[in-house]
């Protein structure tokens, strides 16, 4: 483990500055439109932290949900599992966003399920049009579970978690469109510095190696952290923040902060790299960038996440099958779920 003095204090307070409730509102006009649902009830909590993969009763698509079948008895005593969490309210909320935006990106706290986006469409991923959608990406995420217990958030803390602050789970419903990820950026501050830049995605673009380009992207991100965040961040000044540039490379939104701490990935940098820029006092931060084809990160073939668990059920289905035949076929096997529950 790196030593401890590459970061600065961790405690329950710095990590909670974090969570998407946190810095949202002060930052909402040059980010990404959300909604946050909190605080969510201790069902919900249990659902996400229950055995399988399924979707609650009701929360599907209310155009196919219409031609199901009639005789559904909701007071059954043999309910299954998945009509015992049924969240009408959650659905309703969930189902304004989607009106508000077109459709949604859901997110805890602190975590997205980008491991589980290939149980939705690959021209599509992470694009959610029912709650059901959002559930399903939830549930098949090994990201989120680090989001449902303080045990796992503060996990870490160099003070103990005793007298920590109240966490409260949330739910944030963002704005779907696609996004070209070679405009994706993670800057690093360090004590009150933006020291280190580098792209978010594992991808060689070419035209990253065009020197006008990197000193574009240097300029924008500076001058955008100088006028937009660095006298407005009101946490403590060492952290993380990932932006996604315009096309045009001029301006930027955010997209998410972080902490300066060990579980936050950084890319294309180590720790005890930016802390030698930061010992250096460079003028402008480092941009550090996949140059080439064969550059070590390029070079990863595996499919992203492919290290993160899946379900049970879903490794049964898995065996010599292609990634998407075998999307297909766990889709249609949460469809033939939802409809037999409906039955029921």
């Amino acid at each position: 483990m790196a030593p401890a003095t590459l970061f600065p204090p961790i405690t329950p307070d710095y990590l909670l500055s974090f969570q998407f409730s946190s810095w949202y509102p002060k930052f909402s006009h040059i980010s990404i439109k959300s909604t946050i649902i909190r605080p969510l009830d201790q069902a919900f909590r249990d659902y996400l932290d229950s055995d399988g993969v399924f979707v609650p009763k009701g929360s599907g698509d209310l155009l196919a949900e219409s031609s199901l079948s009639d005789d559904d008895d909701d007071d059954s005593d043999d309910a299954s599992v998945g009509q015992q969490f049924a969240f009408p309210e959650l659905d309703a909320h969930i189902r304004k966003a989607i009106q508000d935006y077109g459709a949604v990106f859901p997110k805890l706290n602190f975590s997205s399920p980008k491991d589980a986006s290939w149980v939705l469409p690959a021209s599509s991923p992470l694009k959610c049009t029912a709650p059901a959608d959002v559930y399903l990406l939830l549930k098949s995420s090994d990201f989120i579970s680090h989001d449902l217990s303080p045990d796992t958030v503060f996990a870490g803390c160099d003070t103990g978690i005793a007298d920590s602050p109240t966490y409260e789970l949330e739910l944030v419903l963002r704005k779907w469109y696609p996004v070209d990820r070679s405009r994706e950026l993670r800057c690093f501050v360090r004590e009150g510095s933006l020291i280190g830049i580098c792209q978010r995605d594992t991808n060689y673009y070419d035209f990253m190696n065009e020197r006008q380009t990197r000193d574009t992207i240097t300029t924008t991100v500076q001058r955008f952290w100088d006028e937009n965040i660095k006298l407005k961040w009101e946490g403590e000044q060492d952290y993380t923040f990932d932006l996604l540039l315009t096309r045009d490379l001029s301006r930027a939104h955010i997209l998410d902060f972080n902490p300066y701490a060990l579980r936050t990935d950084p890319l294309l940098f180590t720790y005890e790299d930016l802390s030698s820029l930061l010992a250096t006092s460079q003028s402008a931060p480092d941009l550090r960038i996949i140059d080439s084809p064969t550059h070590p990160v390029a070079a990863r073939n595996a499919p992203a996440h492919q290290h993160n668990m899946v379900p049970l059920e879903a490794l049964s289905l898995s065996n010599g099958r292609g990634i998407d035949e075998f999307a297909d076929l766990w889709r249609e096997e949460i469809k033939k779920s939802m409809d037999d529950e409906s039955k029921n």
